[in-house]
């Protein structure tokens, strides 16, 4: 799903926002649905009131967003990366042309190299912590790893995308984001073998899939739903995160 994500990127349609929209949906889905219920279920004991799964689901949200932020990688449409100008030509990325300019790809080539090459790095990064989820929650049950493996792929298709994307939009050239999306697209695999070696104690389990379902909700609204919205706000994006979230239900319901 990471390459499918990477060669959509080479050849940028009108609907992609539909699917990243759906992906949102199912992300959203399995946080409500399974991940939380799961944590509680394993991790019950309260901290001032409060369960510990709960606290780590708090602290999984704002983990990733502190890294975002710590490394200038996010993508959102502030002005981090970009100065939006209207009316100029269009950037060309893989022949793709972009209807902004963007500031600070016009700065230094080694420098905008590497914000691409540390963004890029940073998403291997976190499809790594994927693959660990992957295997994590099939060590909690086979319907939590099912559904919980069903979003992480869902969640991969955005993360091939972006992966080319960004390395391509800071200057790379195309062998270097190919390696990175090869990269990006093991990394899943490297984390759920990791698991192979040790068993998680119940409790820690339990803490770690909330930490998890943090970081995931942080994932969908922040990342992938606007990325959704921003080139098309429009009611069918709307419809797909809808049919998403329904459809995970449908599967967890049917799991269970």
């Amino acid at each position: 799903m990471t390459l499918i994500g990477g060669w959509v990127a080479q050849r940028t349609g009108d609907r992609r926002h539909l699917v990243l929209g759906f992906a949102a949906g199912l992300m959203l889905g399995v946080v409500a649905f399974d991940l939380l219920p799961e944590a509680l279920h394993q991790a019950p004991e309260e901290i001032h009131g409060v369960p510990q799964a709960l606290l780590m689901f708090a602290a999984g949200f704002l983990a990733i967003h502190i890294v975002e932020r710590a490394v200038a990688i996010h993508r959102g449409h502030e002005g981090e990366y970009a100065e939006h100008t209207h009316g100029q030509r269009p950037a060309q990325v893989d022949g793709h042309a972009h209807g902004h300019a963007h500031g600070r790809a016009r700065a230094g080539g080694d420098g905008r190299q590497g914000i691409g090459l540390t963004a890029a790095f940073a998403l291997v990064g976190h499809s790594v912590m994927d693959g660990f989820a992957i295997g994590a929650a099939f060590q909690a049950g086979t319907t939590v790893g099912t559904v919980v493996a069903v979003a992480v792929v869902a969640h991969d298709f955005a993360d091939g995308f972006n992966t080319y994307t960004i390395t391509r939009l800071y200057g790379n050239n195309r062998r270097r984001a190919l390696t990175l999306l090869a990269a990006d697209a093991l990394a899943p695999v490297t984390g759920a073998a990791i698991t192979l070696l040790f068993t998680i104690p119940e409790h820690l389990l339990g803490l770690y899939l909330g930490f998890f379902a943090g970081f995931l909700l942080y994932l969908a609204t922040s990342d992938i739903l606007p990325e959704a919205h921003s080139p098309h706000p429009s009611r069918t994006t709307l419809l797909c995160t809808l049919g998403g979230v329904g459809f995970m239900w449908l599967v967890i319901g049917l799991a269970g």
